[in-house]
């Protein structure tokens, strides 16, 4: 499909929403009504074209953008483009994609992580702390983990839902991956008891940062 078109594939995605989904999404603060796995066939058909991914893009339209995510080159886009990209990615579902499937694997990624790390908006340093956190798990060379403790303890409680979700991921990966700061982050976690009372599913663990963490280490050894 080399030659697909921007007109064919917004009508395509025309067809395949879904309004029962959009009602769905949007109890979740998001505004696609496409399946995501009908998103990820026709992103399989389509496969990598850059060019289209841009146009989807500036559409503007949720299913469009996540569809561009899945079809993208990552380590095309400019670090301007991705600055622009993060804050024009309002709905959750587009923000999560966008930093997990685009920005951690772009080369501008790090210098990212320090421009929106402290952003003015809650949501671009979402983004941030989201990357940081992929540090702290993966490459946590230079990274000043009591210092990110402190910035938790002090600001996550009162943190707008979506940026206290993600310190929240920050302090449960710093207390499963950094043993010597284990009782610190669960210590935090406790004090501050923020996401204690999230509605879990059977099966499932519970985003609480000191349940989370024991369950993790638990299961690693």
């Amino acid at each position: 499909m080399a030659t697909t078109t921007l007109a064919e594939v917004t009508a395509e995605l025309a067809a395949l929403d879904d309004p029962k989904a959009r009602e769905v999404n949007a109890r979740h603060g998001d505004d696609h009504g496409v399946h995501l796995g009908a998103l990820r066939a026709l992103a399989k058909r389509l496969k990598t074209q850059q060019d289209l991914a841009r146009q989807l893009w500036s559409t503007g339209d949720a299913s469009a953008r996540l569809l561009a995510i899945l079809i993208c080159r990552p380590r095309a886009f400019e670090r301007d483009e991705l600055d622009v990209m993060v804050r024009e990615a309002r709905t959750p579902k587009v923000h999560d994609w966008l930093v997990n499937y685009v920005v951690k694997k772009s080369p501008h990624s790090e210098e990212l992580r320090l421009a929106w790390f402290a952003d003015p908006d809650p949501v671009v340093a979402s983004a941030g702390w989201a990357l940081t956190t992929e540090r702290v798990t993966k490459k946590p060379e230079g990274l000043d983990l009591p210092g990110l403790l402190e910035v938790i303890e002090a600001e996550m409680k009162d943190a707008p839902d979506r940026l206290q979700w993600a310190m929240n991921h920050c302090l449960a990966q710093i207390g499963i991956e950094h043993a010597e700061h284990r009782e610190r982050a669960i210590a935090i976690g406790e004090r501050l008891e923020v996401l204690k009372d999230y509605p879990t599913s059977p099966g499932c663990t519970s985003p609480f940062a000191p349940t989370w963490i024991g369950e993790m280490v638990r299961r690693a050894g």
